[in-house]
């Protein structure tokens, strides 16, 4: 789009409102009951029931917006231009069942139906990482098969978890078993830390995976590798979908699963701004469990790498 910034919603400024006030909002946007007109929704999602860990999770889209209040409209880095481009709102939280995590799957998978039918990208806060098989789900019906980028310390294609095919550990196999990915056209960027068997990734790499370990991440730039993931995805449908234990617990310690020896903060940036080119139809930042960083670092990394991903969307402008 080049309409004039006038047209489209803008993030509440900070010399219009101190930072510390105005609406608990995502950026301080404005909100609307349905996608209805949007090209992009932020859109939370409050369930941890899927957690086999330490709970928390349902809190984090509420931390993730507390904490957005510092973000900006225009990217310094990239120059994007997110707020000048196209049209942009926080459409609220899916109203989940927090005592039944099928019927609140189901709940989830109607929210995005709808969402898509407006043709609008979501922007997800999570909540547990239970919440993308309902995404993709309706991300299939809507683009066929799409392709993954996933950053995670984890695979989270478990087989079952205590006998449960849905949890937080298994949405990436229930999808493949759906056909809701091309696995040739799927990523997994971080996965580290300790497993139940010698081969616990491999059963990724035989769906066509490209897998990143976290040990092949160390002491690098991951501008290279972007390069080799975009030629992998090449021009259909992505969605990304991040997960914040993908990076060290030592910047974002408030997660229910931390593992050691994670991505970076810049190694994160680096992923997403890589993705740029690329047909990004939503994504998602998950796993994100205030209680565990009073400090609220962790929600504020979260917010911000949601940030990127809007930036990155199709239709953003950037300003030279």
């Amino acid at each position: 789009m080049t309409d004039s910034p006038s047209r489209f919603n803008q993030p509440l400024g900070g010399n219009e409102m101190p930072r510390f006030g105005g609406p608990a909002t995502m950026m301080r946007l404005p909100t609307q009951p349905t996608a209805q007109g949007l090209d992009a929704a932020f859109i939370g999602v409050p369930l941890d029931i899927g957690t086999s860990n330490r709970p928390g999770a349902r809190l984090g889209p509420r931390q993730i917006r507390d904490e957005s209040r510092m973000l900006r409209p225009y990217n310094m880095a990239t120059r994007a231009a997110p707020f000048d481009s196209i049209q942009v709102a926080d459409i609220g939280d899916v109203p989940i069942n927090t005592f039944n995590l099928q019927k609140s799957v189901d709940i989830i998978e109607a929210f995005y139906d709808e969402v898509l039918s407006h043709g609008t990208r979501p922007l997800t806060l999570g909540g547990d990482h239970t919440i993308v098989l309902p995404i993709l789900r309706a991300m299939k019906r809507k683009y066929g098969k799409v392709g993954l980028i996933h950053v995670d310390a984890h695979a989270d294609i478990n087989e079952h978890m205590f006998g449960e095919a849905i949890a937080h550990g298994t949405p990436f196999r229930r999808a493949v078993e759906e056909g809701l990915l091309d696995g040739e056209r799927v990523v997994q960027i971080g996965l580290r830390g300790t497993g139940y068997a010698a081969d616990d990734f491999d059963w990724s790499r035989e769906q066509g995976f490209r897998v990143v370990t976290a040990e092949e991440c160390w002491h690098k730039s991951l501008t290279p590798l972007m390069e080799e993931v975009r030629a992998k995805i090449g021009d259909g449908p992505v969605y990304i979908s991040f997960d914040i234990d993908g990076l060290d617990p030592a910047y974002a310690p408030g997660t229910g699963t931390a593992e050691i020896a994670g991505l970076t903060v810049p190694q994160g940036l680096e992923i997403i701004r890589g993705a740029w080119g690329l047909d990004i139809v939503g994504g998602d930042l998950v796993e994100v469990a205030p209680p565990y960083d009073t400090s609220g670092n962790t929600a504020l990394v979260g917010a911000n790498l949601l940030y990127e991903m809007l930036c990155i969307l199709p239709g953003v402008q950037r300003r030279s």
